[in-house]
């Protein structure tokens, strides 16, 4: 299998109550190395150690917040309206709240369709082996 990396820059905005929305600019990532997960890097200028941000969730979360609210845990995916898409990051440190353009999500969840089928996720012979090898032993 050909590891393929997907990247998409996007436009979004930082919503944060009492103050002005802050225009972004993250990166969204796909990799077939990591089949279940969509990654969205946040430039430097937007984290508190200026180091910038990553946040991973289940690609399935992304599919299903883009037609209804979805999510329990750190990351929660809600419509708002029907051009925009609001995701909430949870963390010790506090609430980030991100609106992003819907196409654009819709878009590079389309493209990653195209580098691994929904349904065809597979984590690779290594993780088929721990697997067997662990069932063994039970």
């Amino acid at each position: 299998m050909r590891l393929t990396t997907l990247q998409q820059t996007v436009r979004a905005r930082l919503i944060t109550p009492g103050h002005p929305e802050l225009p972004l600019r993250p990166t969204l990532r796909y990799d077939s190395a990591d089949p279940f997960a969509v990654h969205i890097d946040f430039p430097a200028q937007v984290s508190a150690d200026g180091q910038g941000v990553t946040w991973m969730f289940a690609r399935t979360l992304l599919e299903e917040g883009l037609g209804r609210p979805a999510g329990e845990g750190d990351v929660r995916i809600r419509p708002s309206g029907w051009a925009r898409t609001v995701i909430e990051f949870r963390s010790p440190l506090g609430l980030a709240v991100i609106r992003f353009g819907t196409a654009g999500l819709r878009r590079f969840l389309l493209r990653s369709y195209d580098v691994v089928e929904m349904g065809a996720e597979n984590l690779g012979p290594g993780l088929d082996h721990g697997l067997a090898t662990l069932l063994d032993e039970v």
